[in-house]
């Protein structure tokens, strides 16, 4: 089994879709077990989905803008 740090090193390729098979199963075989490596991953992608909703040009506030939105989130929760 992966250690939590052998998979938040390969996280970032996971999102991307870049791991092989084998790297998938043991990623996943990982997050089973991990409850930290799970909520990592869950920020992780609420991070990407954050910037992907952000405004073109950014904003001036814009650490102001992402904290809000993740104060926002986990008020949601």
């Amino acid at each position: 089994m992966l250690s939590c740090k052998q998979y938040v090193a390969r996280a970032s390729d996971q999102l991307d879709g870049q791991l092989s098979v084998r790297e998938r199963l043991q990623a996943r075989h990982h997050l089973m077990f991990c409850p930290n490596c799970r909520r990592f991953i869950k920020q992780m992608r609420l991070m990407g989905a954050t910037l992907k909703a952000l405004p073109v040009p950014l904003p001036s506030d814009l650490e102001a803008t992402v904290a809000r939105m993740m104060s926002e989130h986990s008020r949601q929760r």
